[in-house]
């Protein structure tokens, strides 16, 4: 890998405010919690019925997150859905991280699923469940970034070293 220059560097580490801005989105955060339970709409309360994050992040074996979530949201737009609904595992909760421990969680391979760099942007761009956080369906917000931009950013980033501020 060649090195890059210290503009180049400082210019690739300011790509990953936007990228925290939408990973601290509660489209996101919701579901990368440090609890042992999932979060609700964007003031993040706990989850009604009690949903706990069970074997695997899946819900408790009586009561499984694919019990309500679907596939897709449901016409009424109360019960979002995408393929292969769960929480991120603990080891993927960023509530609390600024900026630099964020970045350090996301790139560190013992954290995120023993991904590199190239396949976390390929699963932020490609993943279902990441792409339902901007259609969520209902009244509910998106990520502050479109997400082909966000996708650009991280793709940025990426080739500038992925650096963390």
């Amino acid at each position: 890998m060649l090195a890059l220059s210290l503009p180049a560097m400082t210019f690739a580490q300011t790509l990953f405010t936007p990228i925290g801005e939408v990973l601290r989105h509660p489209r996101c955060m919701n579901c990368h919690t440090v609890t042992d339970f999932p979060r609700q709409t964007d003031s993040r309360r706990r989850h009604t019925q009690l949903v706990v994050r069970g074997e695997g992040g899946r819900g408790a074996p009586t009561l499984h997150c694919s019990a309500c979530h679907q596939d897709k949201n449901v016409a009424d737009g109360k019960v979002p859905g995408a393929p292969n609904w769960h929480l991120a595992p603990l080891s993927m909760g960023w509530e609390g991280l600024n900026d630099r421990d964020l970045c350090l969680a996301l790139k560190d391979t013992n954290k995120n699923g023993n991904r590199s760099v190239p396949d976390l942007v390929h699963h932020m761009e490609f993943d279902a469940l990441v792409l339902w956080g901007w259609t969520p369906g209902g009244n509910r917000t998106t990520p502050p970034y479109e997400h082909a931009e966000f996708v650009t950013l991280l793709k940025r980033w990426a080739d500038g070293g992925a650096p963390c501020p």
